[in-house]
């Protein structure tokens, strides 16, 4: 059966993402939009929308227009918000880059998506321009001025003279984050400037929900290049006229002083956050008593663990549920009191429909059965870049998109996630994909074959762990093989622990057996 939002559905302004955020932020006039933690420097919202214009004349009278690519490399800043909607305002597509990959990695995201413009640090500059050498990018920007690259700052020297185009909302991609999706490499998503503004109109539309206000103050810890970062705190809370305290980095002492410093009200986290708030001896030396609302995703959090940090802060902890498919917010659990569920993800946001769907029979599904979620709703991608073959694969010719995730939901209309029929692996909130390690692993020349899956941790939620094959006559220590790994990968897809074993289980087809290997590894751990 199709479990349609039990909130009534909410009119889809047809603007483009800036134009919406500009018109609501109008009113906000000098109230702080933006403060960098570390240093203390503040954006006010009129400022912010004056850099936004400066920066997109400036965009385009360097020849970058509508459809050009412009990929962000770069911790949270302030005047991330800028260059993003800089992009956005002159029809341009952002694609939004991890910035602890490798150069390796960049240049396969720059190549992808045909950026014709980078912007990056100064620290990151090497890897950026070793990227930008095997790519088709014209031009490397930094945010602080550094020899080799133009400043950003040059950007917003312009007239401000904006260029009058026409952008389609419904079909003009505003931003493309990579996800490995349900299975396989990074793939670039695309989404509509409709798709992001459809998922901030669903959020606001929720009746039994203490949205985000002017009187808040958020804290910018969540990347803004993943998409829970980018739409709920940089564009969510922005549009709602709040104050975003930005970190370029998570550090638990730096992120408990500004929390203290500026009297943070509702911070968006991810489990391995929650933990250190529920268990570690700094938490007592400082003042969180502003604290009124913690909100987790990108990972399933526990019911314990949600209460244990209730018990210690005396806030209130929720979760909800997103994918970067579908940009990204589909459920959230109330927060009224009595309303509250802290195991489950809570009913759809309106606009959209679940299904829980038999992953033997293929059948609907109906109440307290587990089932393979699928969604529908306007938040839902146009589909991934130059690959029609994956998009078929995860959004259906009905429109259904096909999470991977396995959960159930229960007689009040609440959703719960309890397990994965994807095979990525959730490090800390970070999607890996243990396919993209098998094939590195396999390059090594001592390894004859290797699988490698999730393994449950505390901290970090799931780690990765590979089963190595070694060759005949070859002998390497499972330290070596996990140096080896970390020389060559960003540090949330570094191999934590190795097995040696004799054989990879596997299909008659050839494909990798890991719900074996999962299996196995739950038993050992029990």
């Amino acid at each position: 059966m199709i479990f349609k939002s039990p909130y009534p559905d909410v009119q889809i302004p047809d603007l483009p993402l800036t134009q919406f955020l500009l018109e609501r932020i109008r009113p906000f006039g000098d109230k702080p939009a933006l403060i960098d933690g570390p240093s203390g420097r503040t954006l006010t919202f009129t400022q912010l929308a004056g850099a936004i214009r400066l920066a997109a004349a400036g965009l385009s009278q360097r020849g970058f227009g509508q459809g050009d690519v412009f990929a962000i490399y770069s911790p949270n800043l302030p005047e991330y918000a800028i260059a993003f909607h800089a992009v956005s305002l002159i029809g341009g597509t952002v694609t939004t880059v991890n910035p602890l990959y490798t150069a390796d990695e960049l240049a396969h995201q720059l190549q992808d998506s045909g950026a014709k413009y980078l912007l990056t640090i100064s620290l990151f500059l090497p890897n950026a321009q070793a990227a930008a050498a095997n790519s088709n990018v014209e031009e490397i920007f930094t945010f602080d001025p550094v020899e080799g690259a133009t400043p950003f700052g040059t950007l917003l020297q312009s007239n401000g003279r904006v260029p009058d185009i026409t952008i389609n909302p419904a079909e003009d991609v505003v931003v493309m984050p990579y996800s490995s999706g349900t299975t396989g490499y990074p793939k670039g998503v695309m989404l509509t400037h409709r798709n992001i503004v459809a998922n901030m109109a669903q959020c606001e539309g929720i009746p039994n929900f203490k949205m985000v206000s002017p009187a808040d103050t958020i804290m910018g810890i969540l990347p803004f290049y993943h998409i829970y970062g980018m739409v709920v705190i940089m564009n969510m809370s922005l549009m709602m006229g709040a104050t975003i305290v930005t970190m370029p980095r998570f550090d638990l002492p730096q992120f408990l002083e500004l929390i203290q410093k500026h009297k943070v009200t509702r911070t968006n986290v991810v489990p391995p956050i929650l933990l250190a708030l529920a268990k570690h001896p700094l938490i007592d030396q400082y003042d969180l008593s502003s604290l009124e609302e913690l909100t987790s995703g990108a990972a399933p959090l526990s019911e314990e663990l949600a209460e244990a940090v209730v018990q210690r802060i005396g806030c209130n902890v929720i979760q909800g549920y997103g994918m970067t498919e579908t940009s990204p917010v589909t459920h959230v659990c109330p927060n009224f009191p009595g309303m509250i569920k802290r195991a489950s993800i809570g009913p759809a946001v309106a606009n959209t429909e679940t299904m829980i769907v038999s992953v033997e029979t293929g059948e609907p599904l109906g109440y307290n059965q587990n089932g393979e979620l699928w969604l529908r709703g306007p938040q839902v991608m146009k589909g991934y870049l130059n690959n029609p073959d994956a998009t078929a694969a995860t959004v259906d010719e009905n429109g259904w998109l096909h999470t991977g995730d396995i959960g159930y939901v229960d007689d009040d209309g609440y959703f719960f996630i309890v397990d994965r029929l994807k095979e990525l692996i959730k490090y800390k909130g970070f999607q890996v994909a243990p396919a993209e390690l098998e094939g590195l692993l396999l390059t090594h020349p001592a390894i004859a074959d290797a699988a490698v899956i999730p393994s449950p941790d505390e901290e970090a939620g799931e780690v990765p762990k590979a089963y190595i094959v070694l060759k005949p006559g070859q002998e390497v220590s499972a330290e070596a093989i996990m140096d080896w790994v970390a020389e060559r990968v960003s540090p949330q897809k570094k191999i934590r622990r190795v097995q040696f074993t004799d054989q990879v289980p596997k299909s008659l087809s050839g494909k990798i057996l890991r719900r074996v290997l999962v299996d196995q590894e739950r038993a050992a751990q029990q």
